[in-house]
């Protein structure tokens, strides 16, 4: 476990706190780390969850597939990234979407009522985990209004002009490279695939941009 200190301690979870004192709340937290083979699912659509979970290698795909089988990925987890608070809450019901490991993956499980309440010594670093399992919480809501955001402009060009503007703004430059594959980038904007390639390739030969593969860049 100590080999995913440093992964850890870049979490929101542990913003703030220590190597060190990360090392101590592990064994406190009672913390588990499963491993997953690439295609294995971490949750399934309709299980319900107690635990505050933690990627800490490999990529995770959070997706949801309807009755007939189309896609819609929610979100793309990287190493660091906390996930499945939103569903901790006694009465919040099971969870509506598929995790599923794009790669080998490790994953650190925590007890939600171990995180909740405090140790008897009532050590600061406790209380600042559960200060930032709050501002996480807040950052997840701050994401899904930016998704709702591109997914409510009427065309598939002002979504992807939307999306794309705002991991240029994300990562603070005009080249950047997405998480996503043609097919997952489609699923995330809920358009038709080969409309959505149709439109880069009118927007790349109108001189909006240029791209190779989850690479962009905007002019």
């Amino acid at each position: 476990m100590d080999n995913y200190i440093a992964t850890l301690k870049q979490s929101q979870l542990f913003f703030g706190v220590g190597e060190d004192e990360v090392s101590s709340m592990l064994r406190c937290l009672q913390a588990r780390l499963h491993t997953y083979k690439k295609g294995e699912y971490v949750f399934r659509q309709g299980e319900h969850i107690d635990n505050i979970t933690i990627l800490v290698e490999g990529k995770l795909m959070v997706q949801r597939d309807d009755f007939w089988g189309n896609r819609s990925i929610v979100n793309v987890i990287g190493p660091g990234e906390m996930f499945g608070e939103a569903y901790i809450a006694p009465d919040s019901g099971a969870i509506l979407n598929d995790v599923i490991a794009q790669e080998d993956s490790g994953v650190f499980f925590f007890d939600v009522q171990k995180i909740l309440t405090t140790c008897p010594s009532a050590c600061k670093f406790h209380s600042m985990v559960i200060k930032n399992l709050f501002f996480a919480i807040s950052e997840k809501n701050r994401k899904l209004v930016q998704k709702i955001g591109h997914m409510s402009k009427r065309s598939i060009r002002t979504k992807l002009i939307s999306y794309l503007s705002d991991e240029a703004k994300r990562q603070n430059s005009s080249s950047f490279t997405i998480p996503f594959n043609r097919q997952q980038l489609a699923d995330f904007l809920s358009v038709d695939r080969s409309a959505m390639s149709n439109e880069l390739c009118k927007m790349r030969d109108e001189g909006l941009l240029s791209f190779d593969k989850n690479k962009f860049n905007l002019l």
